[in-house]
């Protein structure tokens, strides 16, 4: 896919990756607040990895974990999108919806927002018919994301890339289907100025 996906809200900008990005990325990657409920620290080799990745994603397909800024300060925040999940489990492979904010952005409902952009994007213009997320047990913030924007979840399940003896090796499993998220656009429980319809631009 040729053409360069923006997905814009009402306040942030979800975008492909600059050079700038790097070191913010990287500076989080080895935040331990933020990367608390992951295994380890990352390097900036690793962060500058995971760039490259998604800079040829987003390119090839117009879709995957998006870098994020605020559009008023037009400040780097992280990155909210949609990653193809190929880990050995009964649910994959999968689309997984995921998110991950520098901490001086955290608490202001920015994953919520540009998450249900995603999810339209991904079932409105995508047509997946299913997206998954998942996270760890002890992860409630993450866990209360999925719950705000819609999904459900629908199991648990020991992650094969964790350390056995890890205490974040227990993952909740949520769910949305396509058929679900059209129910939720007609009779939403969301405020009509919120609704999902009403997030996204794709310019």
């Amino acid at each position: 896919m040729n053409k360069l996906t923006v997905i814009k809200t009402k306040r942030l900008l979800l975008r492909q990756w600059k050079d700038s990005d790097l070191h913010y990325y990287a500076s989080m990657n080895a935040d331990e607040d933020v990367m608390h409920f992951f295994p380890r620290l990352q390097t900036e080799e690793e962060s500058a990895a995971f760039i490259d990745v998604q800079l040829q994603r987003i390119d090839e397909r117009g879709w995957g974990l998006f870098a994020v800024e605020v559009i008023e300060s037009k400040e780097f925040i992280g990155f909210i999108g949609l990653n193809p999940t190929t880990f050995d489990s009964n649910f994959t492979p999968c689309t997984e919806i995921g998110w991950r904010l520098r901490k001086e952005f955290w608490n202001q409902g920015y994953a919520s927002e540009g998450a249900k952009a995603c999810l339209t994007y991904g079932f409105r213009d995508l047509d997946f018919k299913d997206i998954y997320s998942f996270t760890a047990k002890l992860n409630l913030p993450s866990e209360r994301v999925m719950q705000k924007i819609g999904m459900e979840q629908i199991g648990e399940f020991s992650h094969p890339r964790v350390p056995e003896d890890s205490i974040l090796k227990p993952h909740i499993l949520y769910h949305l289907s396509q058929s679900k998220f059209n129910e939720m656009n007609i009779n939403s429980a969301y405020n009509p100025n919120t609704k999902f319809s009403n997030l996204l631009q794709i310019q």
